[in-house]
């Protein structure tokens, strides 16, 4: 009873500092190169062979291909790749999950305590982040390979029990039994190296054949793709393709090699005699296997998905959700970051398309354009209440100094644009409101300049939107240097209106109000623009401990000048 007990405690202690030093490890790389993680997977994957390449090397940073999966799902899902993309990068996945199971067969293990010690005193000695994130990965590796090595030990006494090595011997007499036992328990702990690692020890302890093990393998192989499949439910057609692509791969492959178990172990059998070894090339094959058979046919691959997972017919005209977030991508700051990047794009498009249909309403006088103005607004609601809550869980992350400020940037950006959209909501389309239901008009000297006006600020308005998708900061510094001219044209304008008043225009007096009030709301939002073309270029400029932030716009009644910039500040402390 007594050694029962100690074995199980054994086992749990050594799973939990593997899984703790796989996490760890993975962690530690992704802050020395997670911030040009999404650029080299956008970019670096057009071609299916660099894509193999990236999907390795992706791989063995994050110790996952699971993980490596989750992000493409997260990728594709915000449109950032496509299916097509993401195959080859799969297979290279597969085949950088190997790389641990090599590393054990060296007996890694025996080196674990050192390299806990040398990454432990990295942590604690060093004062720059970068050399933080060093120790980091150095000590997950060290305890990864500890949690091994405890496994090890503690399994050692079960090869003198009877029953113990008579029901992993019937792994290799009931290999389908093997598979899905595998393919559960993997899918349980979320990690196939892992798994693979287990194997391997009880290989070396000579408890299990090597046809046992292979079937394990095979087992653990499908298991890893359990989780992208359910991270995939309820996301975007493509991405549900390439979590489904995963599985498949990984099925179609234990389907073509399990006919040629027997071969496949003299094969191994042959390339070397040590049961680590051999369990480690099992694997690696496996999946060098996989990637050679189904990289060549990518493209039909493709589009059988396509046939087999439709894209859904979407009823309705906007569905009141954001387009490119994903939750799932949160522990990913570098890549959550672009998809907040991509969201905000999209935001500023749909406060730019509301601010030019403006001139509609009151061209028209009709109240169904003003309600879809109002339907506008909700939307945009959701998406800066999303925005603003992503970001939120984004900056509890470990974050690196230049990601904490990109997030504080984000959200000053967002929070200006709902701005702009409380002020079409609450004051423009009061205003229309108004002029609709009283039946009143401008005179046409002041309709046209309102059209003047409103013309200036959607140009403004573009111009910030382009600066913003391209990160052009010239273009940028241009808005900034317009803006005061709205300034002016609104104190002219309202110089105008005043003249017409004294000459008693019929129209004019009807509508004074209503015309200088969308004038100023004009002019606030015009603001707001400016202070998003702030943010663009600190962000361009890297100085981002600096923002300009210029007195609220929506507290303007009548400016006197552009108001004098003044710092923003900033909070947020614990960066790492």
């Amino acid at each position: 009873m007594e050694l029962c007990k100690t074995i199980v405690l054994g086992l749990l202690g050594g799973m939990g500092l593997l899984l703790y030093g796989m996490f760890l490890m993975s962690e530690g790389l992704q802050k020395m190169a997670g911030h040009r993680l999404r650029t080299i997977l956008s970019t670096l994957t057009h071609n299916k062979f660099s894509a193999l390449v990236v999907g390795a090397l992706v791989t063995i940073l994050f110790q996952s291909s699971t993980a490596t999966t989750v992000i493409l799902v997260g990728l594709t899902s915000a449109s950032i790749m496509t299916l097509k993309q993401t195959l080859g990068v799969i297979l290279g996945a597969d085949i950088g999950t190997t790389v641990t199971a090599q590393l054990i067969a060296l007996r890694a293990t025996e080196i674990s305590l050192p390299v806990v010690g040398i990454g432990a005193c990295i942590i604690f000695f060093s004062k720059r982040p970068r050399h933080k994130s060093v120790g980091q990965a150095i000590l997950g590796f060290g305890l990864l390979f500890l949690g091994l090595k405890l496994m090890s030990d503690t399994m050692h006494p079960l090869r003198e029990a009877p029953f113990f090595r008579e029901m992993l011997l019937s792994a290799g007499e009931y290999p389908l039994l093997a598979i899905c036992a595998s393919a559960i328990f993997t899918f349980l702990i979320h990690s196939s190296a892992a798994t693979i690692g287990i194997i391997m020890v009880l290989a070396m302890q000579n408890m299990i054949s090597l046809p046992a093990a292979i079937y394990l393998i095979f087992g653990a192989n499908i298991g890893t793709s359990f989780t992208a499949v359910i991270s995939s439910l309820g996301s975007s057609r493509e991405a549900q393709r390439v979590a489904t692509a995963h599985l498949l791969f990984k099925v179609a492959g234990v389907l073509l090699f399990f006919p040629f178990v027997t071969p496949f172990v003299h094969l191994l059998t042959k390339l070397t005699s040590a049961p680590g070894y051999q369990v480690a090339n099992a694997h690696t094959l496996f999946n060098i296997g996989i990637a050679v058979l189904f990289l060549p046919v990518t493209a039909y691959f493709a589009r059988f998905l396509e046939l087999v997972l439709p894209d859904r017919r979407v009823e309705g005209e906007e569905q009141m959700r954001p387009r490119y977030l994903d939750d799932k991508l949160i522990n990913t700051p570098s890549i959550a970051l672009g998809l907040v990047a991509k969201e905000v794009n999209h935001t500023c498009d749909h406060v730019y398309e509301m601010t030019c249909s403006i001139i509609k309403i009151f061209e028209k006088n009709n109240i169904e354009l003003l309600d879809n103005m109002n339907r506008k607004e909700d939307y945009l609601d959701v998406l800066y209440k999303s925005i603003t809550d992503y970001l939120t869980n984004i900056m509890r992350q470990p974050l690196s100094r230049n990601e904490f400020y990109r997030s504080m940037s984000y959200m000053h950006i967002v929070n200006d644009l709902e701005h702009i959209g409380d002020i079409i909501e609450k004051d423009i389309a009061y205003i229309a409101s108004c002029k609709i239901t009283r039946g009143c008009r401008f005179s046409d000297a002041g309709w046209e300049e309102i059209k003047n006006m409103h013309g200036q600020l959607c140009n403004l308005m573009r111009m910030a939107n382009v600066a913003l998708v391209s990160n052009d900061v010239q273009l940028a510094g241009k808005v900034i240097n317009q803006q005061p001219g709205l300034t002016r044209m609104e104190r002219q304008l309202r110089a105008q209106h005043f003249h017409r008043l004294k000459e008693g225009a019929a129209f004019t007096v009807s509508t004074s109000a209503l015309h200088l009030d969308l004038i100023n709301s004009f002019l606030r939002i015009s603001e707001h623009v400016r202070n998003i073309c702030h943010e663009i270029i600190a962000q361009a400029n890297g100085d981002l401990t600096h923002h300009e932030h210029h007195a609220p716009a929506k507290d303007l009644v009548r400016p006197a000048a552009t108001p004098a910039a003044a710092p923003r500040e900033e909070t947020g402390t614990g960066l790492t």
